[in-house]
């Protein structure tokens, strides 16, 4: 028998939750080395990973979720996880007559999405730092910024049905994860994949919902936060390895993809 978690509840340790008008906010952190067991949520729910890295099996798949991942899983989705590094995750559960709102427009959410990188992650974010500044208007920006995840939940799961990458896609994105601190031009990477650059970037942008230079905006993004919040480098070297031409510029795109200065996200974890 797979156990099932009532709305509210999460293997991880609660540091502060907010109900609203069909949904839930909660903020969780995960020991380091923590195992959880086969379990599933009564909700749907999204998880926004604010810093550390864990392996999460859904199914037969695998997948290790990295710092500003983002995905959603419909209710009963069974899973399991391993925490590879303390964790810090921002969970919204989805009452049904929300998922309604989407079943109208054709898009049945009953499988779980990935929306890592492009507008869901960074709408993700804005989410979560709503959430942190909570004010008399929040819950009505709330409600909005959700309805604009929603909608690009449904466009990523129609996607996912309706369309088919080219191969080479799938070579540029390994090229971006694997060198995303050079400076790539478009030629460079149209000449690795063999295609045209406008058909690069047109092809590249409908499957990823996003252009290359933010997708790869996002890797160094990413690749920053795991440094901050598991090692004592300094900013102006994690710059650097990230491939931003220096501190300054680093902390201005980190700021704008996080709504929080470098410094500021690693004293979360050092407040811990």
């Amino acid at each position: 028998m797979i156990p099932k978690l009532p709305a509210g509840h999460f293997l991880g340790q609660t540091l502060r939750a907010r109900d609203l008008s069909g949904f839930r906010l909660t903020e969780t952190v995960y020991a380091q080395g923590l195992k959880l067991p086969r379990h599933a949520h009564e909700l749907a729910k999204y998880c926004l990973v604010i810093a550390g890295s864990f392996s999460e099996r859904v199914g037969k798949q695998e997948q290790v979720r990295e710092p500003l991942s983002l995905n959603f899983q419909p209710a009963d989705t069974t899973h399991e996880e391993a925490h590879v590094t303390p964790g810090h995750h921002f969970l919204i559960e989805v009452g049904a007559s929300w998922l309604e709102r989407a079943r109208e427009y054709s898009a049945i959410l009953d499988c779980p999405v990935d929306l890592t990188g492009g507008a869901a992650s960074r709408l993700g974010v804005q989410l979560y730092d709503e959430f942190r500044h909570l004010d008399g208007l929040s819950p009505l920006t709330i409600e909005g910024l959700f309805l604009e995840l929603l909608a690009e939940t449904s466009r990523r799961r129609l996607g996912s049905v309706d369309r088919h990458p080219p191969r080479w896609l799938d070579q540029v994105t390994e090229m971006l994860r694997a060198r995303f601190a050079e400076n790539l031009t478009l030629s460079d990477i149209a000449a690795a994949a063999g295609v045209h650059t406008v058909h690069l970037a047109r092809v590249f942008r409908k499957f990823n919902g996003c252009t290359i230079g933010d997708y790869v905006r996002q890797l160094r993004i990413e690749y920053a936060s795991r440094l901050l919040s598991t090692t004592e480098t300094s900013l102006a070297e994690i710059a650097l390895a990230a491939g931003f031409s220096d501190q300054s510029h680093f902390s201005r795109t980190f700021k704008s993809h996080t709504k929080m200065l470098p410094s500021e996200f690693r004293a979360i974890f050092r407040a811990r």
